[in-house]
């Protein structure tokens, strides 16, 4: 009962630090978009704007919730719910080295959950019955499983290399050499992809505020939007901690890491500040005839390399 209550804790920790970092970052944005377009950002909220976050969510929970009256009611209503537990839940492949935390399988978690997360999108965009939320609902499906195809690829690079699905062991081989000067070309890719994934710009197709009036989230106001909001800002906190574990060692127990997972979240607001958004069939062309031969040939390249090793050791 003891490992059980300790491990209720820990999750309980963990989800309250990412609620607080993804208030903050939501801060951080802000701040830097601000910057970028010469201007303070929000500085009014305590001390330079410090309070911004909790008050921008007091407001968005403590508004009406409405819901449009010829929608699909319960999956209208459950969607941005299930959203935000799936970008919470990939959480848990974090290797705590605790008890029940650190799993062998934590990469196949991760690929069955991100999976997972794009229906929730969908189910919201077409549940609300509008036009605009079915088309933003269409475009990111599109855009999630094309973009899904070349994150899978490189990550098998990685795991055919280190002969393992667990994110602790592709940390310990990366104690000599990051991962990132051995290939650069896929760091590129992934943070590419990354954003695809997460829905910014310049891939922000779902949500194409200036085509299609803010997208799937259309039909959304208060707590709905605002746990769609969440769950976006969760996700980019997240695909910014895989890089680093990927890419640059993810030595866990360290403030280095902590500054890494910041600059590479930095990294997703300036792009949103200075791109331009692509044009959707360039957006697919990227995808499916740039990424993809990429990231397979570099993952014919490691399983190459990986059976001349092994030959060499025979």
């Amino acid at each position: 009962m003891n490992d059980l209550f300790c491990l209720f804790i820990s999750f309980l920790i963990l989800l309250v630090c990412i609620l607080i970092g993804v208030a903050f970052l939501t801060l951080f944005e802000r701040k830097i978009l601000g910057y970028v377009q010469i201007r303070k950002g929000p500085n009014k909220v305590g001390f330079t704007g410090i309070v911004q976050p909790f008050s921008d969510a007091i407001k968005l929970f403590s508004k009406e919730q409405i819901s449009p009256l010829m929608s699909n009611y319960i999956s209208y209503y459950f969607s941005p719910v299930l959203n935000l537990f799936f970008s919470l839940i990939l959480w848990l492949c974090l290797p705590f080295l605790s008890f029940f935390l650190h799993f062998s399988f934590s990469f196949l978690f991760f690929f069955c959950v991100s999976s997972l997360s794009v229906y929730s999108i969908m189910i919201a965009g077409w549940s609300s019955n509008s036009n605009y939320s079915m088309l933003g609902g269409m475009r990111c499906v599109a855009q999630t499983i094309s973009y899904e195809v070349s994150l899978i690829l490189i990550l098998l690079s990685f795991l055919v290399m280190i002969g393992s699905v667990s994110i602790f062991e592709l940390c310990l081989y990366q104690l000599n050499v990051w991962f990132l000067f051995i290939s650069f070309p896929l760091c590129l890719i992934w943070f590419s992809s990354s954003l695809a994934e997460t829905n910014r710009t310049p891939f922000d197709f779902a949500e194409g505020e200036s085509e299609l009036v803010s997208g799937f989230n259309i039909e959304y106001g208060s707590g709905g939007f605002a746990l769609l909001f969440m769950a976006e800002y969760s996700s980019i906190l997240f695909m910014s901690m895989m890089f680093v574990f990927i890419f640059f060692g993810g030595l866990f127990f360290s403030y280095l890491f902590f500054m890494f997972v910041l600059f590479i979240s930095f990294m997703f607001i300036w792009t949103r500040g200075t791109l331009p958004r692509f044009r959707y069939d360039k957006l697919m062309y990227l995808a499916w005839k740039s990424f993809l031969p990429i990231s397979l040939n570099f993952l014919m390249f490691y399983l190459g390399l990986k059976l001349f090793i092994f030959v060499q050791i025979i």
